[in-house]
């Protein structure tokens, strides 16, 4: 796997994915591409041997299926599971604050955004859009405006001396984004959003979800382009390579690889690790609860969501036995507390499967004095009783508005993905 043309086909996946609705969407042209048939919830599902097969819900989590030789019971799956969503700015449902001489944003923080990076950045919106049409029905449609449309402007130094002391930044009052002008023209922001829509018929515009991203693309960096710099990398990163891994893949054993939203705010919801998105298309792929609960008993899920990489200028912050470093493999995250779901023989397992792909790998261990955070790991864990391990690409600025990772990880991480797929009986 050519590290340099995987990079240049995970940057285009980084660049148009601003939501997790863009993400699914993006997800779902590749998947059909290769064949990959649409199933929906709401109707019957007749699961062929050798067939390749996926679901999306509401638009941002994504379930991809290889259905293999389709004996479950016997088999097991192989899943690998990632999220959509990463920490933004999203727009309140009445997000114009006209303020007398500016039209400003309300807008809500979602979940453990790095807020200090969020100010002087060109700013775009992008998201799901709910209207009436011209039936009076409910309809929708992503949108992107693309180019910079908002901004953070930070207070001068002039006006705050002890701005680069111990800044506390009030999340109801400062993160409140500048869209533009006051003109007097009544709901200029829903006007803008109507011609996004692109309708040639008058539209009423009912709702949305929509938040801010950065319009600064990812890149290469370094002198030697050793880094990936982004917005999103946690978890799109991981979303990509578990893409590549089941379409690259022998797809001679059931594969599957579920893509959540919601999990930077908990998983507690219908499209989050926690709903039942993911064991009810198990179940139905099963075809019945004996064969389900033999088939989980055989499975193995890798959780990839990425890994603190040890930051040069912070050592101390890192436990001195386990300093991940960018471009020397996936790390496999573990922890006593079950905040990682990795245990002695998952870790064991992926070791093996890294070592068959050539593919070095690392461990994270947060301090014993500082809390690490969790992923869907545990939860899907807990919800299947699935053997699991978590593992992570090393990343600098985690929950940044724009991330690092090493450009040779993305591609390790796949191999490694790509021969726990193709294991026989696990």
């Amino acid at each position: 796997m050519d590290a340099s043309s995987f990079n240049s086909s995970l940057l285009d996946f980084l660049n148009h994915s601003p939501t997790p609705f863009h993400a699914v969407n993006g997800a779902k042209k590749i998947l059909q591409k290769a064949g990959f048939i649409e199933l929906h919830e709401s109707e019957e599902w007749s699961i062929q041997p050798h067939s390749q097969y996926y679901l999306v819900k509401q638009d941002s989590s994504l379930i991809a299926f290889s259905s293999g030789n389709g004996d479950f019971a016997n088999s097991g799956f192989r899943l690998i599971g990632s999220h959509t969503d990463s920490p933004c700015l999203k727009l309140r449902p009445n997000a114009e604050i006209p303020d007398r001489s500016y039209l400003r944003l309300g807008v809500e923080v979602y979940g453990g955004a790095l807020l200090s990076t969020w100010f002087d950045r060109d700013l775009s919106i992008a998201g799901k859009v709910f209207f009436s049409n011209t039936q009076g029905k409910l309809s929708s449609c992503l949108v992107d405006f693309e180019r910079p449309v908002a901004l953070l402007p930070s207070l001068a130094i002039h006006l705050n001396r002890s701005a680069n002391e111990n800044r506390s930044i009030q999340k109801q009052t400062e993160i409140v984004p500048i869209l533009g002008l006051e003109t007097g023209e009544q709901k200029p922001f829903l006007n803008a959003l109507k011609k996004q829509i692109g309708s040639s018929s008058p539209i009423d515009i009912l709702g949305y979800d929509l938040s801010l991203y950065d319009t600064q693309k990812a890149s290469l960096a370094g002198l030697q382009n050793e880094f990936i710099v982004g917005a999103r990398l946690d978890n799109l990163l991981s979303v990509y390579c578990s893409l590549r891994a089941i379409l690259e893949c022998d797809r001679q054993n059931p594969c599957v690889i579920i893509c959540s939203d919601h999990e930077e705010v908990g998983s507690a919801s219908a499209t989050g690790a926690q709903g039942p998105f993911l064991k009810s298309a198990l179940e139905r792929f099963t075809g019945s609860s004996e064969a389900f609960s033999r088939a989980i008993s055989k499975s193995v899920l890798v959780s990839t969501d990425n890994a603190h990489g040890a930051h040069p200028n912070y050592r101390e912050k890192h436990d001195s036995g386990h300093q991940p470093v960018l471009n020397q493999g996936p790390a496999i995250k573990t922890n006593a507390n079950q905040h990682y779901a990795t245990n002695g023989e998952t870790a064991s397992l992926f070791t093996l499967w890294a070592n068959e792909a050539k593919v070095p790998t690392q461990h994270f261990v947060a301090r014993n004095d500082m809390p690490c955070g969790s992923t869907i790991g545990p939860i899907t864990a807990t919800l299947l009783g699935v053997r699991t391990v978590d593992v992570g690409i090393p990343t600098f600025a985690m929950h940044s508005i724009r991330e690092t990772a090493g450009t040779l990880d993305a591609a390790f991480l796949t191999r490694a993905l790509v021969a726990f797929l193709n294991r026989g009986m696990l």
